[in-house]
């Protein structure tokens, strides 16, 4: 299946995608962050389902098809204005992905001309794993694992003057975040991509994907973030506002299958004006 035209993995994408929404485990889960979102109203289930179903679908592709292939489904890039300002400089670069579409190719398009180290979490599949790394470490990537030694790779390479691929929608762990209002609720976003872009001669920023209609392939819009607030919530705020911006543009695209507005037991909890005014 890897090697179908994208126009058929998408269309099988949203077959089943519409067919994964027949669990009800699922088809709630989506329902409860969409309301939480306040998108309900403005994005169906029916298109947020094909959205998964067509990330799912394009993954293999993206990673077993030839660099050249994947590469040139980027078909429009917007904001390469920023790229040449940043590596002119000779900065390091913390590159910031949200889980918008597929996020994937928007590493991996960078990282076929850039030297970029990405952070990612190892799946339990062994085959899935072997899969992902092939897939990823191409061009200039290399990945690390989200612990201390990955800290130090991210580190050094932004010494060196190349990229720190980060996805920065995540749930943080007990101890490494801070609470920030995205979509009007509180979630608790890591902190280790703003201590990286405090860090001195680093630049940072925002690289978000849309998929094109029909298979046509993919658009990548870059932006740059700094100077970034000097406080760690601040940063933190600052950059779930310009990232839900770009959702709200296109929000059947995003992963709105994570559970993103959880409340984390071993966490703090969040400040009380983030939850009034999630009320």
């Amino acid at each position: 299946m890897s090697f179908f035209p994208l126009p058929i993995l998408h269309a099988l994408g949203l077959l089943f995608g519409w067919l994964a929404l027949l669990r009800p485990r699922h088809a709630a889960l989506l329902r409860e962050n969409l309301d939480k979102a306040g998108l309900r109203g403005q994005v169906s289930l029916a298109a947020v389902g094909a959205g998964l179903g067509q990330s799912l679908m394009e993954l293999v592709a993206i990673w077993l098809q030839p660099l050249a292939t994947v590469t040139g489904w980027v078909r429009e890039v917007e904001g390469l204005e920023h790229l040449h300002a940043v590596h002119g400089t000779g900065k390091g670069v913390v590159l910031l992905c949200p889980h918008q579409a597929c996020w994937e190719i928007a590493g991996i398009w960078y990282g076929a001309q850039f030297p970029m180290t990405a952070l990612y979490r190892p799946p339990k599949q062994p085959w899935v794993h072997h899969l992902m790394k092939a897939g990823r470490e191409r061009g200039h990537i290399v990945t690390v694992p989200p612990d201390r030694s990955g800290v130090k790779a991210l580190l050094a390479a932004l010494k060196r003057g190349e990229a720190a691929f980060i996805l920065p929608d995540q749930s943080a762990n007990s101890g490494d975040g801070v609470w920030a209002s995205f979509f009007g609720g509180p979630v608790y976003f890591p902190v280790l991509p703003y201590r990286l872009a405090a860090l001195p001669d680093v630049a940072v920023l925002l690289v978000v994907c849309e998929r094109l209609p029909w298979g046509r392939g993919y658009r990548l819009r870059f932006e740059r973030l700094d100077p970034m607030p000097k406080s760690i919530e601040a940063a933190v705020a600052h950059t779930a506002a310009r990232m839900e911006r770009h959702i709200r543009h296109k929000p059947a695209h995003y992963l709105w299958s994570y559970r993103l507005f959880r409340l984390h037991g071993n966490a703090p909890p969040p400040p009380d004006n983030l939850l009034e005014a999630a009320a």
